[in-house]
């Protein structure tokens, strides 16, 4: 019965000691040269000022939403790709008819000038 479980277990014990030598050789041979620009906070670009409830352009917003909805696409596009011999012609028009959505609303997102920066 353990004998099923050491594959798992050598694994992560490599994982682990590759992971431990990995940020112990960084700490070692890494140069240390902090200076006080470097360890200032900071947030979005902002230098950090005033009340840490203060109002945030909403293109920051609609940035990151816009990357989540066409990062998801990529991720149904994976699964997909691997099954599309056995989904048939059916599934290659139902993810055609997904990706056509998704464009039509990154098309209107472009015209509205959602993807501007000044």
């Amino acid at each position: 019965m353990l004998a099923d479980y050491f594959p798992i277990l050598l694994f992560i014990g490599v994982g682990l000691g590759i992971g431990i030598i990995a940020i112990s050789a960084g700490k070692v041979l890494a140069p240390s040269k902090p200076y006080d620009e470097k360890l200032s906070p900071y947030e979005c670009g902002f230098e950090a000022f005033e009340d840490s409830r203060m109002k945030f352009d909403v293109r920051y917003y609609l940035v990151a939403i816009l990357f989540i909805i066409f990062d998801l696409e990529i991720a149904f596009l994976f699964p997909w790709a691997i099954v599309l011999d056995e989904i048939g012609v059916f599934g290659f028009w139902a993810m055609m008819l997904f990706l056509a959505v998704l464009v039509i609303g990154f098309i209107y997102e472009w015209k509205k000038g959602a993807l501007e920066w000044e």
